[in-house]
């Protein structure tokens, strides 16, 4: 009988945000397990990489390509925040066919929407099911957008488990307090004091049960945003830039500001032309053709761009009045947000063994699937 599990990802949670005298329980586990960098996914955004640590697997298989869509054929688009988007089979999933007990307990409410059909326990700050929170001896959360939020959610965490101790548990903060206060800001400091006090708690009532601490993607400050669609506007090209970071979450970046971008073509005879005028930017850091993006980043072909665009270190992309704004943000989206923390104890397999953010998930996944072979 494999033992109970659960995976924390602390959403935005750079490195940096875990400290010595802050994170004291964090840094406890980790001396008894390990404590590594890891990568995310790219684009390094919040519904690609839920998408990608839940099934174990990289975005060409399960289809997430950001928190918005664009559809060159019908122009249609939108936010990711309902199911039709996931092409591949979570690990909730996986353990509910089994019989096995699950929770999904998150902040924002379009996760649980996405990824939380067959949970045994679903629960979201932004829609609590009320019947639920009373069940865990609580009161209705504060607002969404909040540090109270994410130590409401960590605190819920804990009285499920104290409760019903299900055998698996995803559980995710909000980034609100990443994308507003760096590291050292008191907000944060405060924050993380408050996440690491529940991971204490939390492994104290199951010192046994395999315990993974990660995040979706890092967070880094920009001083310059780029209105992509506008300077291609200005241009003689017809291109939709989608803003793949996109979503509702306004408090947490208030220009829509990411750091990556998908470049449509209306005119596919303009490809090449549109190449090389977006390789004229200096505040491009890389482009990738649709093709050296399957190849090279693991995206899927039908769900992403001609090309694909990530800034420098210190640009991010928007939708702005003008085209740039020189502004401080803090945001996500590049390979410069790529860099995550992964703290475990109780793992399965050995500490170089896990190299991704999602490997958490696929070494369940494969262990599940051996064991059904038996």
């Amino acid at each position: 009988m494999s033992k109970k599990a659960i995976v924390i990802v602390i959403d935005g949670c750079a490195h940096e945000y875990l400290q010595q005298g802050v994170t004291n329980n964090i840094g406890q586990l980790a001396n008894q397990g390990f404590f590594k960098n890891v990568k995310s996914a790219l684009p390094s955004v919040t519904n690609v990489n839920h998408a990608t640590i839940l099934t174990g697997s990289l975005p060409i298989e399960h289809q997430v390509t950001g928190n918005y869509y664009y559809n060159p054929e019908t122009e249609e688009q939108g936010f990711i925040e309902g199911k039709g988007f996931l092409d591949k089979e979570t690990i909730l999933d996986a353990y509910a066919k089994e019989g096995k007990s699950t929770a999904l307990l998150v902040v924002k409410g379009k996760v649980l929407q996405v990824f939380g059909d067959n949970v045994s326990f679903g629960l979201s700050a932004e829609h609590p099911e009320e019947n639920l929170v009373k069940h865990l001896d609580m009161e209705m959360p504060p607002y969404v957008a909040t540090p109270e939020a994410n130590e409401w959610i960590m605190e819920a965490c804990y009285n499920l488990i104290r409760k019903d101790n299900p055998d698996f548990i995803y559980c995710t903060t909000n980034d609100y307090t990443m994308h507003n206060y760096n590291p050292d800001h008191e907000i944060a400091k405060k924050q993380m004091e408050s996440i690491d006090y529940w991971i204490g708690k939390i492994y104290e009532l199951d010192p046994d049960r395999e315990i993974y601490i990660t995040a979706d993607h890092g967070m880094t400050t920009k001083s310059l945003l780029i209105d992509l669609q506008k300077k291609m506007d200005h241009s003689s090209f017809d291109t939709v830039c989608m803003l793949p970071l996109k979503d509702r979450y306004l408090e947490n970046h208030i220009y829509q500001e990411g750091c990556a971008v998908y470049v449509y073509a209306k005119n596919q005879n303009e490809k090449e032309s549109i190449y090389q005028h977006l390789k004229s930017y200096s505040f491009i850091e890389s482009i990738y053709t649709r093709d050296e993006a399957v190849e090279q980043l693991s995206l899927p072909d039908s769900r992403i761009g001609d090309f694909v665009v990530f800034g420098t270190k210190e640009v991010a992309f928007g939708e702005l009045e003008d085209e740039e704004l020189v502004v401080t943000v803090r945001t996500h989206g590049s390979k410069f947000e790529q860099d995550i923390p992964l703290i475990a104890v109780n793992a399965r397999r050995d500490e170089q063994e896990y190299e991704r953010n999602f490997d958490v998930i696929r070494f369940m996944l494969e262990d599940l699937k051996m064991n059904l072979v038996k």
